[in-house]
């Protein structure tokens, strides 16, 4: 759904399907979250909760948002799965609670996605069509009018709204909740706190020994006595990499070697299981490219060129262990039509490491 006479989106979608692997169905009822980019660039987060009956029928209910909760919405949608080519085709019946900061009119959707497996994590991407609700009376527009996107959900296992009757246990006392949307701004859109980091300094005790706390420092410290003939040396032709302290100080262990054969190389890393605050830094051949950032089940998305001549590494290094230790992650690796899956396992004393290597087909 979107804002017209803004030309901002609201996602509101629901659906359901079957899956087929070998000789058995594979339910989907339960709760998918991730976003949508629209046509415009913008990104809003979605979450469907989904039930599927016996047949390939599904139902269930939808929510879009924006961090600055700027624009909310649900809606309801039916659908079914197209097993011969593991899609599915949804369409939204009509918005049920909508909350815009602008106000404007709604936009329904039609989705078609597609299903897909990495050991236990499933996923959905796929494209959709808008259109203009109309509640009353026949609906004279046509799909695309409201504009186009892209979808990515992942299935998960907890909600960050009001979970459907439907989706929870059959034995349950539990009393009902209200159904509340976020509270609208109505300023401009709130930028977060900053994350304060609290440090604390070790305390002497009268007894035992106080046990000495290390902190590795964030730079490499660098020699910057110069000698007093100083050496003529080469120059070399790229750039020195000054390894950073954490990759000494940990094991970098070599999870895989990916050969492939186009040299633009895409990487996309989930959390791998349980969302429970894992966070990572990568690395680059050495150089830092993405830091402290939490795993969840948006996709971090780096993108890089290989050379003809020279390897590449990611290293993969855990700031913490999350809730559940080991830090593990899911990395989607896409390189023209080839398409791997490495599962990642990092520690506080050994990072992990996958190799490319580019081998140009004949």
């Amino acid at each position: 759904m979107r804002r017209i006479r803004q030309k901002n989106w609201l996602l509101l979608t629901f659906f359901a399907c079957a899956f087929s692997f070998s000789s058995f169905s594979q339910s989907v009822t339960g709760i998918w979250r991730g976003y949508f980019i629209a046509e415009n660039g913008y990104q809003y987060k979605l979450e469907f909760q989904v039930v599927q009956n016996k047949s390939s029928a599904v139902s269930g209910v939808s929510y879009s948002w924006q961090d600055d909760i700027r624009f909310y919405g649900k809606a309801t949608m039916t659908g079914s799965y197209i097993g011969t080519s593991e899609n599915f085709r949804i369409r939204e019946i009509k918005t049920v609670e909508v909350k815009s900061y602008g106000g404007g009119g709604t936009c329904i959707m039609n989705y078609d996605l597609h299903y897909s497996r990495s050991g236990k994590e499933e996923f959905l991407e796929g494209t959709y069509l808008g259109k203009q609700e109309v509640k009353e009376g026949p609906n004279p527009f046509e799909w695309g009018d409201c504009g186009n996107g892209k979808v990515y959900l992942r299935k998960v296992t907890t909600s960050e709204f009001y979970i459907e009757p439907a989706l929870r246990p059959k034995k349950t006392n539990d009393p009902p909740k209200k159904n509340t949307a976020p509270p609208i701004v109505k300023n401009n859109p709130v930028t977060p706190p900053p994350v304060i980091k609290k440090t604390t300094t070790p305390v002497k005790k009268n007894t035992g020994t106080a046990k000495k706390t290390v902190t590795p420092p964030d730079r490499p410290v660098i020699d910057t006595v110069k000698k007093a003939t100083p050496e003529i040396t080469k120059i070399p032709s790229k750039p020195l990499v000054i390894t950073p302290n954490i990759l000494k100080t940990r094991e970098n262990k070599l999870a895989q070697t990916l050969i492939v054969s186009d040299p633009n190389v895409k990487v996309k890393i989930y959390d791998n299981g349980e969302i429970d605050d894992d966070t990572i830094s990568v690395f680059l051949n050495k150089r830092l490219i993405l830091s402290s950032k939490r795993l969840t089940a948006n996709p971090l998305v780096l993108n890089f060129t290989m050379d003809d001549d020279e390897d590449q590494e990611l290293t993969m290094v855990a700031e913490n262990l999350g809730r559940i230790p080991p830090n593990t992650s899911l990395m989607i690796v896409e390189a023209g039509d080839q398409r791997f899956e490495v599962r990642i396992t990092s520690t506080e004393q050994k990072n992990a490491v996958v190799r490319f290597k580019y081998i140009k087909p004949e």
